[in-house]
C-alpha cells in the first residue's frame, strides 16, 4: 500500500476492524518512511459471471434496477430495495464463492423479494423464469399459496419450482 503523503510502498498494519457489517476490513497503517498514519478499507471483489461468459464485479445497483420494474405500481420504498439489494448480497457472499453465476443473482433475489411483496415477486418470477403461459402462472400461485412466505424466512429456503410447461 503506497502511503499517501511520502509514496513510499512500504506500511505497516497497525490495527485491522470489521466495517461494513462485516463485509469490508477496515485497516490504520503506518508508512515505514515518513511516520505518518492513514486508514485503507479493503474488500474481496464479488464477481458475476453473465451467460456470454464475461466477468464484471456485483453491482447492487443492477439488483435494484431490476427489481424496480416489477415493483412498479406496489408500495416498495427505495430503502425496501436497497435493504433487498444488502440481503441478496450477503447471501452471494456467505456462499463463499468469489465468482457467482448470473443465474445464482436472480434466484437470490427470488426469496427477499417474495417476502417484501408477493405480486412483485411474481412479476419477477414471470420474467426470469421466462412464463410462456397461464398454467406458468397458475403454478407459481399454487406454489404462493401452498407455502406462506413466513415459512420461507423461517427456514430461509429459497422458492425454486421447475417451470411448468
Amino acid at each position: 500500500m503506497n502511503c499517501p503523503f511520502c509514496r513510499n510502498e512500504e506500511s505497516r498494519v497497525i490495527d485491522s476492524r470489521p466495517a461494513d457489517e462485516g463485509t469490508a476490513i477496515r485497516r490504520r497503517r503506518e508508512c515505514t518512511t515518513c511516520g505518518s498514519r492513514f486508514s485503507t478499507q479493503e474488500t474481496a471483489v464479488l464477481s458475476i459471471i453473465k451467460r456470454s461468459g464475461a466477468t464484471e464485479p456485483f453491482s447492487r445497483e443492477k439488483v435494484i434496477n431490476g427489481v424496480r420494474k416489477a415493483c412498479q405500481n406496489r408500495p416498495v420504498s427505495d430503502d425496501d430495495l436497497a435493504l433487498l439489494a444488502q440481503r441478496v448480497e450477503e447471501s452471494l457472499r456467505a456462499t463463499g464463492q468469489a465468482e457467482i453465476e448470473a443465474q445464482e443473482v436472480g434466484m437470490a433475489i427470488l426469496s427477499p423479494l417474495r417476502e417484501l411483496d408477493e405480486v412483485a415477486y411474481l412479476r419477477y418470477a414471470s420474467v426470469y423464469r421466462n412464463f410462456s403461459s397461464l398454467e406458468d402462472f397458475e403454478g407459481e400461485i399454487a406454489l404462493l399459496r401452498a407455502i406462506p412466505s413466513e415459512k420461507i424466512s423461517e427456514s430461509k429456503n429459497q422458492v425454486s419450482s421447475p417451470q411448468l410447461k
